[in-house]
């Protein structure tokens, strides 16, 4: 099955992508097509979300299949060629520098797009226009008033808040995100929420979550993976009502 998200050219397409670790299959024969919104991929524990997202972000290589992004064959690159392409990815652990003030957690994140990210001697002044850009992604995240506080003093739905302005100061053109919402209490995952909302306005965004009811609420398109395999996709309403999906996953939903 193919997963068609937009009748426009797409951003990403995967054609038949499959992963073996020894005899168990991971991901077997996954295509798709993604070019806007908030695409979702749910599925039970085991279901290979988590490697799907590594294959897409360079983590691990398929066995079989191809990954194109914007037309071009990224098939096997490294994650450091992929996310320098235009995909970025936050992860199910947040990964900031907690001894770094917000502020500089951004700035890092923002220099590494930049000329100067490999000149160790620059001064300042050089950094003026990073720092800039920095500031915006804060304000962006709703971190505006916590930009110099170290980033360990954050509450947790806000390091996460963080972790996604991180991802997104790489300068991405399709952003990957990894259970965005895990251990989070109502009011952090309704932050996060709209967080990923407004930036599917700027940019597709692929979102692997189990928080059902937060999927149904803001998924343009949703994918069903089960045992490696595509169960089923849709929109949410489909995915709801669909008998295999109800037996498989989603429960009383």
């Amino acid at each position: 099955m193919t997963l068609n998200f937009s009748h426009d050219p797409p951003i990403l397409e995967v054609k038949g992508l499959t992963k073996h670790f020894g005899a168990l299959t991971a991901v077997n024969g996954v295509s798709l097509r993604v070019n806007s919104g908030i695409q979702s991929v749910i599925g039970p524990n085991g279901a290979g979300k988590t490697t799907f997202f590594n294959l897409l972000s360079g983590f691990l290589v398929p066995d079989t299949g191809q990954i194109f992004f914007q037309g071009k064959d990224i098939t096997g690159s490294p994650s450091y060629e992929i996310s320098q392409m235009g995909i970025g990815r936050s992860f199910q652990i947040t990964s900031i520098f907690p001894g770094l003030t917000v502020h500089e957690n951004m700035r890092v994140a923002c220099q590494s797009r930049s000329k100067s990210r490999y000149n160790f001697m620059i001064s300042y002044k050089g950094l003026q226009g990073i720092d800039v850009e920095a500031e915006r992604i804060i304000r962006e995240v709703g971190l505006g008033e916590w930009a110099h506080s170290p980033a360990r003093n954050l509450p947790y739905g806000l390091q996460r808040c963080l972790d996604i302005g991180i991802s997104m100061a790489t300068a991405p053109q399709l952003l990957l995100l990894d259970e965005p919402t895990s251990g989070m209490s109502t009011e952090d995952t309704e932050t996060i929420l709209k967080l990923i909302e407004n930036i599917s306005k700027v940019m597709p965004v692929i979102l692997i979550e189990h928080n059902v009811d937060m999927v149904l609420a803001i998924s343009t398109r949703i994918a069903v993976l089960y045992q490696g395999v595509l169960l089923a996709e849709g929109t949410p309403s489909q995915i709801q009502a669909n008998k295999e999906v109800q037996e498989a996953y989603l429960g009383g939903y």
